[in-house]
């Protein structure tokens, strides 16, 4: 509600600090909205790296959009070595549960693997 404003002024410090908090008792949602608060540098200094660590603790809890969040960054190099093995590790993950955005990923990651891409992805 703080990140957007909703029944309270908007501010994504304070949102941070929530997300924060809950983030380090192991809400894996929460740990994946920091992920993205650190990666678009919101309400925190921008840092790829510390995204990363966000999204992969909620990752390796099995949450779906951070195992994609965590692809994206494989495969973009952002915060980690960029790795189109792991990028297609992580969307596999996220597509096996129904993640529909992370399904497109992971078989435009194994076309280019092939050489048969049209586009790349961001």
């Amino acid at each position: 509600m703080l990140q957007s404003g909703r029944g309270v002024a908007q501010s994504n410090e304070e949102a941070v600090q929530w997300y924060s908090k809950a983030a380090k008792q192991g809400d894996t949602r929460a740990q994946c909205a920091l992920g993205l608060m650190f990666e678009y540098g919101r309400g925190v200094a921008q840092s790829d790296e510390e995204a990363v660590q966000w999204y992969r603790k909620a990752a390796d809890q099995g949450d779906a959009d951070a195992q994609h969040n965590l692809g994206v960054m494989f495969q973009n190099g952002r915060g980690v070595a960029q790795s189109d093995e792991d990028a297609a590790e992580w969307y596999r993950k996220a597509a096996d549960q129904g993640h529909m955005v992370a399904q497109c990923r992971l078989a435009q990651v194994l076309s280019a693997d092939r050489g048969t891409a049209h586009a790349e992805v961001e």
